[in-house]
């Protein structure tokens, strides 16, 4: 029976996740992180959409990202497929990389977009990775509440929703209470 298209318009956003093949390591070192980031860097070149958010465990990835002319799909597949054949030929591996399809919630309200962002920075956190979201180096935290510059990453659309100062104000909205989750579940369950 074929899988279900995705939900895809020109400016769609989404809550993108996805986890190592049987629940191993996706980063084994910070090689292989630049190295996702580069890909995730070449394909915004050539797709075009907007990371807002993002944050790269071990064994699982989660990015928000908005499209523009190119379905998530397309994006996708362009980042998985070229972080496996990487992935695959530095460790001498073969087979899949990635367990299954990747995760992608639409993102339809302000809200929702501002529990996502939080949820994202939060997840090194709740792992016990680290005390603080901004110790984390493998997200996209710094950018919002520091303005570290990163490349790719694009904070003003969620922080945009914070009255001045902004960066102040989400840091506050993130570390209030590390333990809420965002509205709905699902997401939870999509990485058990």
């Amino acid at each position: 029976m074929p899988r279900k298209p995705r939900i895809w318009y020109p400016g769609a956003e989404y809550h993108i996740t996805s986890r190592g093949n049987r629940k191993t390591p996706l980063f084994y070192d910070n090689q292989d992180r630049q190295k996702y980031m580069k890909i995730l860097s070449e394909a915004r070149t050539e797709f075009t959409f907007d990371l807002y958010s993002y944050c790269l465990m071990t064994n699982h990835i989660h990015l928000q990202l908005k499209t523009h002319y190119s379905s998530v799909t397309q994006i996708m597949r362009k980042i998985h497929h070229r972080y496996a054949l990487y992935f695959n030929k530095k460790y001498e591996f073969v087979g899949h990389v990635f367990q299954g399809r990747y995760g992608a919630k639409l993102i339809e309200s302000p809200n929702y977009q501002m529990d996502v962002s939080k949820y994202i920075h939060l997840n090194p956190v709740k792992a016990d990775l680290v005390e603080t979201a901004g110790a984390y180096e493998w997200s996209s935290y710094r950018t919002y509440v520091d303005f570290h510059k990163l490349p790719n990453v694009n904070p003003y659309p969620v922080l945009s929703h914070f009255p001045y100062p902004q960066n102040i104000l989400y840091q506050k909205f993130v570390e209030n209470d590390p333990t809420a989750s965002i509205t709905g579940d699902d997401l939870e369950k999509s990485l058990e």
